[in-house]
């Protein structure tokens, strides 16, 4: 294996309805699970940040009157239900897992404790980290650099719908090109829509290396940690 401690960050619209990304959906929960069951029976330590916009977006709910910091928070609970909704999905498949939580739910899952929570990686349970950085105005794409960091993971695997960092927007421009490689730097400068510049910097500064590829081709997550040529590596 290339990596053996990760952080998988999911969108919350991966665990939503295909044509919508809205609510959760059972086929692309259980497409998810089983790929991290996976990687997880053969060794392979996996934390996962999952977002919360299939149930809810703070920055776009705010917008209609409400204060950004309450319509974060109400985000970060989304983000608790899709955490919890793929643990079930996860251990359905034998793996166990924890739940650990930026704020304090302490009837459904634990308080993040970086300690216990590399215990648990160490265990060979899965662990999921809902609620973001407990902050509002922080994004969970922050959120998963952040965790990366203090978990002592080898690499960020961004899990989206398309296969890698395009020069355009491919559903758009069919003559849009995979970028196969690129700097932290070059993310920043070139402004290109990978993570929020915030989550970029934080990785840069600590040379962590992030992987942006397709979850929806069944075993691809299994391929990225082999090290296999696959989407876009973001390196310093």
């Amino acid at each position: 294996m290339a990596y053996q401690r990760v952080l998988l960050k999911l969108s919350g619209e991966a665990l939503g309805a295909s044509a919508s990304g809205h609510g959760l959906d059972a086929d692309a929960i259980g497409l998810i699970a089983r790929q991290v069951a996976h990687v997880s029976s053969i060794g392979v330590e996996v934390a996962i940040v999952v977002g919360g916009g299939n149930i809810l977006r703070g920055a776009e709910f705010s917008k209609l009157g409400g204060h950004r910091a309450n319509a974060d928070y109400m985000g970060m609970l989304g983000t608790v239900i899709n955490a919890l909704a793929l643990s079930d999905a996860i251990e359905q498949c034998g793996v166990d897992t924890r739940v650990q939580t930026a704020i304090e739910i302490r009837q459904v899952a634990e308080p993040f404790v970086r300690r216990r929570a590399i215990a648990h990686l160490e265990k060979g349970r899965v662990v999921l980290l809902a609620a973001g950085t407990g902050n509002p105005y922080f994004t969970t794409d922050t959120a998963a650099a952040l965790r990366a960091r203090e978990l002592g993971c080898e690499v960020l695997l961004k899990a989206t719908k398309v296969d890698g960092v395009y020069t355009r927007d491919p559903k758009k421009h069919a003559d849009a090109e995979r970028i196969p490689a690129l700097t932290h730097q070059q993310v920043i400068e070139q402004q290109l829509k990978v993570m929020d510049a915030s989550a970029i910097s934080l990785c840069m500064e600590s040379n962590l290396p992030v992987v942006v590829f397709d979850l929806f081709t069944e075993g691809n997550i299994e391929r990225v940690i082999r090290g296999e040529n696959l989407g876009t590596v973001i390196r310093s």
